[in-house]
């Protein structure tokens, strides 16, 4: 018998046919996140791997029964993906997976487009936590859709395919930075500066018609917009390209938005394995990283009023079906960085390679604004790991006066549900390029999977 705890190595554990698996599973997930770079692009592509598996749209009050498989969409950037069990649903409650599907980017501002030293610029308002300095000189792709004029909505997306132009931020060059290099890493690029060049070329129809008017004729041309119409619309700058394997060995992604796509993925791979016996709710959330208010962020009455209906057409109390329903808050955490270890505490820190990590509370330093998991319920997911021979460990996000963050689970929480955080590491998190580890993906998923199966 052990009687030390030792985190394992997955990739050490693993025999030949498990390492097949955890890099057969990268692929698929890797697919998902390269349509999924915003919160309206991981709703529509979870709504076709939903239909291609038989499920099928829900709304309030519809009449269901035990093994329908549905989704509820709400807004297009948030959805709520269900499989409703043989058990009682009024006695085992629903196992709730909760991950949140919006990253950290660069939205455009209502009025957005100008020009300047004959170039033409949009302008941008940051979005979530970021490091402004990481934005300028990477290729950017534009996404989202413009709301014309009577409702019309239309979708752009450009930057991503290998024949599009891509948008970029420009830097000041060493030769002329000198102030610049004075100032603080969070000073030296301001947020009003952190806008991307569109265009440089002018019509040429008339002379007095410089750049602006070229850019505006383009996207009429191909879209319809005129410039009021962006202060109708969901536009934002993201990293182009795809997610892209990293090291000799392949063993780890580079990508945008594993925060939080690297949870949502496994938790929606892992309903769609599930048994079938209790009822199971996968949650693609939308404004996490800007506090998770707005009719599509976790703090939304939504998910009450969807579990209620749930629970009425199946003939259950929606109270007591809340009060034994149990939840994992599947966020991400900070894999610990051996270039900055000043900022981790070793012995409580999560590592890559190590599997998905167990985080009893997040927030800052006195556990300020965090749900601060019960020994009963981080035991329950213990038992359900452990059971089925999952590599797993635990973590924190760091040292506990360095600073703090949090995740969606508070608020699952105050509607009296048992939650948990559980998530997978993640390398340069926040950045436009992250990194995680295809062990630690695949562990997410067989966690997933060995709670939802859990009875």
């Amino acid at each position: 018998m052990e009687y030390e705890y030792t985190r394992k190595n997955y990739f050490k554990e693993a025999d030949e046919q498990e390492r097949k698996a955890i890099f057969d599973y990268a692929e698929g997930y890797k697919q998902f996140l390269f349509t999924s770079k915003t919160e309206r692009g991981a709703c529509a592509t979870a709504v076709e791997l939903c239909r291609e598996r038989g499920y099928r749209s829900y709304m309030f009050g519809d009449k269901i029964k035990a093994g329908d498989k549905l989704y509820f969409v709400n807004r297009d950037k948030n959805i709520f993906i269900i499989r409703i069990g043989t058990n009682d649903v009024e006695k085992c409650g629903i196992k709730i997976m909760a991950a949140h599907v919006d990253s950290p980017r660069l939205d455009l501002k209502p009025n957005p487009l100008y020009e300047d030293g004959g170039l033409a610029f949009f302008k941008t308002h940051y979005y979530g936590g970021i490091k402004k300095y990481q934005w300028p000189t990477i290729p950017l792709a534009l996404e989202g859709v413009v709301v014309l004029r009577g409702g019309k909505r239309v979708s752009v997306n450009v930057g991503d395919d290998e024949g599009d132009p891509i948008f970029y931020i420009t830097d000041l060059l060493p030769h002329l930075s000198q102030e610049q290099n004075e100032l603080k890493l969070g000073k030296a690029i301001s947020g009003e500066s952190l806008n991307a060049i569109v265009g440089a070329m002018p019509d040429g129809a008339e002379e007095k018609e410089g750049v602006k008017a070229a850019v505006l004729k383009l996207l009429h041309d191909k879209y319809g917009i005129t410039e009021i119409d962006f202060q109708t619309s969901e536009l934002c700058f993201v990293p182009a390209g795809k997610p892209r394997d990293v090291g000799f060995d392949r063993a780890l992604i580079s990508a945008y938005g594993h925060d939080d796509k690297v949870c949502a993925y496994p938790e929606m791979t892992a309903l769609f394995e599930g048994d079938g016996k209790d009822t199971v709710m996968a949650i693609f959330a939308d404004k996490e990283e800007t506090g998770s208010q707005g009719v599509t962020g976790m703090q939304s009455r939504v998910i009450l009023d969807l579990m209620d209906s749930v629970s009425r057409a199946l003939g259950a109390d929606p109270i007591l079906v809340r009060y034994n329903s149990k939840c994992i808050s599947a966020d991400v955490c900070a894999a610990f960085d051996p270039e900055y270890a000043s900022v981790y505490e070793k012995r409580n820190s999560s590592y890559i390679n190590c599997g998905a990590s167990v985080t009893k509370y997040h927030g800052a330093r006195g556990k300020a604004s965090t749900n601060d998991a019960s020994a009963e319920m981080v035991g329950y997911v213990r038992d359900a790991l452990e059971d089925n021979g999952v590599i797993y460990q635990t973590g924190e996000l760091g040292k506990i006066d360095i600073g703090g963050g949090g995740t969606v689970a508070m608020y699952i929480a105050d509607l009296g549900i048992d939650t948990l955080d559980m998530g997978v590491p993640v390398l340069s998190m926040h950045a436009p390029y992250e990194i995680i580890s295809k062990a630690d993906l695949y562990s997410m998923h067989k966690a997933m999977l060995a709670f939802v199966n859990k009875h």
